[in-house]
């Protein structure tokens, strides 16, 4: 027996020689002394290693005996250092510049730069690169800092060095993450990432945005990073039709682990194209890329930051090269804010001959469970690649100290105090709300000027709700809200009380409950806004929205079926009323325009609309999200845009009979919908394609009618579905329709080429709409017009048939 203990011993010390590691660190600087950031770090002719940080230093970890490290950085000869490793040490490196020679290159005037030749043969192979490695799984770990170089004193009334947490010069770093994944690939858009560890600096419960696919930007596709930094792609150095938006310049060769690397300048054609600008390095006769430092500037039209630097270092893996190194640094000015900062992502352990599992990938792209963000100091001091800076490492210790004391009820309950400070300013303008933070209670009163509304039924109106919310650690919440309603003209008061659980966010599941009475737009898709309504009325003599009373019970309940398929279920019992005007009050009196009944259909004549009935109805509904792609966070799931078509099905009945239920119909309908379909330098589409019938109409009144979004507003908020000149009633139907509305951004394709209004980064838009069911056949419209972020305006056409019935302009916010 004691022979076996020391056999287990011995064998035990036997394995702890064996993996045991020591770390090699240092500073890597160039001949003039100065720190070469992000240098990759790595065991020779391997994919294990790490990157220098911001100031040069790097740590990585090996095994006891002889190793090989390379240090790689772009624009620097690669350094190869044998050591032989018996204990922890410094090791200091210095690089020197790469030289990149002419050799065997003749230039003549007039003659094509050798650069093109080589291009050429890139852009040829660009395909098959793309292609070639079919799938792949690495550690990623990626590391995010952001700076604040300089701000004013004030923003909106807040102390801004107070608010960030900066130094007495406005100056600090605002965001700090680090975290670690494993990532894993399938052509041609399979993603799955699993994050293994995070870390942000002063917020000890939240999780790092970081995610590894953001990073990787293939510049063997033709476009990149559409609809991200700019609603246009940007066009590759190697795209298919590059030669027509760049030049390029031929700076020389060097020679490095046996291959011929050229360095070639990539030149924008015309200064104002999405392009990149800088450096791409391409290997000879394979015509792989095999680093980039590359820009985009203000010029390529990118929106909110001023630049943009791509720098890519890859490694050779079996047969093929992968990124090693991926580092955006960026800078920008919004506001008088001025900012710096990077993402740098170190990819290592690379396994491009993966066996995943059949049902591995399953459209999460991403997976953060609990433990993720609760590792210690010691963890990320043994495992962190990247060393941090000082500057980063005062951050962390100050930030979350301070989340710490945040935390605390003494804290959160002198903040609330300050927070919940009573003010009439407040109330009037923003609303007023009540918070309990640390026990995540909180109440909100709605801001009362919005609560004051005008229309011809009720006159001068108030409706004024509160609203109640109780969050739970694990992002389960309900809310309670009980609203009331009074008209001053008409003298009459309503009122309804509703709520909601979200019991299940990751199944992005609610039940919900809403009962009372109130005053409902005959359109249930709405046709102006309260603000719109009163404007037009007390200036313009017009009262375009049209009313009735409905008191009312709701149940309904909706929950995630399986990925990208929501389902919903409801039941509605009502008694509805028809209402009439009971006011002409407005600030001037047109005198060749009267307001019009409350009857859309009798202008002239108040007229019951539809008689007194009950309704009992109930609907189920199914969403599904083709190729949904979403990431799962234990406070819940949240989709991503998909680059496929949602579609919706929904069939109602209603239910004659039922609790003295006075209708009978079937309706069925079905939708296809998509936003932002990314076409390229075209831009981008989106479009709405609907379809419905009452496949029995036996009882139905008004209320219960397919509407559709129509305005006659020169001012609305935007809506893809909303149809722009259309009236707001008079062409709801009881039978059939058909619906399509199509719109197609061309995000500066042209005025870009207009120097004039290059500048305002005008983007300009088309679009049309189409209708048709037996109360208007054959309905169209078409517009265009000019858009800058939230704001746009149109000038249009509507045709009934071939004959134009409308034209004007329009006016959108998207506030």
């Amino acid at each position: 027996m004691i022979k076996i203990y020391a056999l287990l011993i011995f064998c035990s010390l036997g394995n702890f020689a064996f993996s045991q590691q020591f770390t090699v660190s240092g500073t890597i600087k160039d001949i003039s002394g100065q720190p070469v950031p992000f240098v990759s770090v790595y065991l020779k002719n391997t994919t294990k290693g790490t990157s220098a940080n911001v100031d040069g230093k790097y740590e990585i970890k090996l095994n006891k005996g002889e190793q090989a490290l390379t240090f790689k950085a772009v624009g620097y000869k690669q350094q190869d250092q044998i050591l032989n490793i018996t204990a922890s040490s410094i090791l200091n490196i210095s690089l020197v510049p790469e030289t990149y020679t002419l050799n065997n290159v003749t230039i003549k005037a007039n003659a094509e730069d050798p650069a093109y030749a080589i291009i050429r043969k890139a852009i040829e192979k660009r395909k098959v690169h793309l292609e070639e490695v079919k799938s792949f799984n690495c550690d990623v770990y990626i590391k995010g800092v952001q700076r604040l170089k300089s701000a004013p004193k004030k923003f909106m009334g807040q102390d801004i060095r107070k608010v960030m947490e900066l130094d007495t010069n406005r100056r600090g770093i605002i965001y700090l993450s680090e975290s670690q994944s494993k990532f894993s690939f399938r052509r041609p858009n399979d993603v799955h990432e699993e994050m293994i560890s995070s870390k942000v600096a002063g917020r000890n419960n939240a999780f790092s945005f970081n995610k590894a696919s953001d990073l990787i930007i293939n510049f063997y596709d033709n476009y990149l990073l559409e609809n991200k930094l700019s609603a246009r792609g940007f066009i590759s150095p190697i795209a298919d039709n590059a030669l027509f938006y760049y030049k390029y310049k031929y700076l020389g060769e060097t020679k490095e682990n046996g291959e011929i690397i050229n360095k070639i300048e990539v030149i924008p054609r015309r200064p104002n194209d999405p392009v990149f600008r800088g450096i791409i390095y391409i290997i000879e006769d394979s015509w792989r890329i095999y680093n980039t430092d590359l820009f985009l500037t203000k010029s390529a039209g990118i929106n909110f930051i001023d630049t943009l630097n791509i720098n890519q270092q890859f490694t050779k893996v079996e047969d093929v090269y992968m990124p090693t190194a991926i580092n955006f640094q960026f800078n920008g000015n919004v506001l008088g804010f001025k900012f710096a900062g990077y993402f740098v992502g170190v990819y290592s352990n690379y396994d491009i001959n993966p066996v995943f599992s059949k049902n591995f990938f399953s459209g999460e792209i991403l997976k953060i469970t609990k433990m993720v963000n609760k590792k210690d100091s010691i963890y990320w001091n043994n495992n962190r690649p990247i060393p941090l800076t000082p500057d980063e490492q005062i951050n962390y210790v100050v930030k979350d100290s301070i989340a710490k004391r945040k935390e605390s009820k003494a804290y959160l309950d002198s903040l609330e105090k300050e927070n919940n400070k009573f003010g009439i300013g407040k109330l009037l303008l923003r609303g007023y709300s009540v918070n309990n933070r640390y026990d995540s209670v909180y109440i909100s009163f709605d801001p009362v000027l919005r609560a004051l509304i005008y229309n011809t039924v009720e006159g001068f109106a108030i409706k004024y709700g509160v609203t109640y919310r109780k969050v739970f650690g694990d992002r389960r919440s309900y809310s309670i809200r009980p609203e009331l309603r009074y008209g001053f003209a008409n003298q009459k008061l309503t009122g309804s009380l509703s709520g909601t659980y979200y019991y299940n966010p990751l199944k992005r599941a609610s039940i919900g409950a809403s009962f009372g009475n109130g005053i409902f737009d005959l359109n249930n898709l709405g046709s102006m806004t309260n603000f719109g309504y009163a404007i037009n009325a007390l200036l313009y003599e017009k009262n375009f929205s049209k009313f009735y009373e409905k008191s009312f019970v709701n149940l309904n309940t909706t929950r995630e079926l399986a990925s990208g398929l929501q389902g919903s279920l409801s039941f509605d019992y009502s008694k509805n009323h028809t209402l009439t005007n009971t006011t002409d009050f407005k600030f001037f009196d047109n005198k060749s325009r009267e307001f019009t009944s409350n009857n859309p259909f009798t202008p002239t004549t108040e007229t019951p609309l539809f008689p007194t009935y009950t309704s009992a109805s109930a609907s189920v509904s199914l969403t599904y999200t083709i190729g949904q792609k979403y990431i799962t966070r234990p406070d819940g799931k949240f989709y991503t845009e998909s680059r496929f078509p949602r579609i919706n099905i929904l069939y109602k009945k209603g239910f004659n009979g039922l609790f003295g239920s006075d209708i009978d119909y079937d309706f069925v309908k079905a939708e296809v919908y998509q936003d932002r379909i990314g076409l390229g330098l075209w831009g981008y589409t989106s479009f709405l394609v609907g379809a419905g019938k009452f496949i029995n109409n036996s009882k139905i009144y008004y209320p219960e009618y397919k509407h559709f979004a129509g305005n006659i507003s020169t001012i609305f908020p935007p809506n893809l579905r909303k149809f722009q000149y259309l009236e707001f009633y008079q062409f709801s139907t009881n039978q059939q329709y058909f619906e399509a509305h199509l719109e197609h951004n061309f995000a500066g394709f042209f005025l870009n080429k207009v120097p004039l209004l290059r500048k305002a980064k005008l983007e300009e838009f088309i679009g049309g709409g189409y209708l048709s069911s037996p109360e208007k056949r054959n309905y169209k419209e078409f517009y265009f017009g000019l858009q800058r972020l939230v704001l746009r305006a149109s000038y249009g056409f509507a045709y009934d048939g071939a004959k134009k019935i409308s034209q004007g302009f329009r006016i959108s916010y998207k506030f």
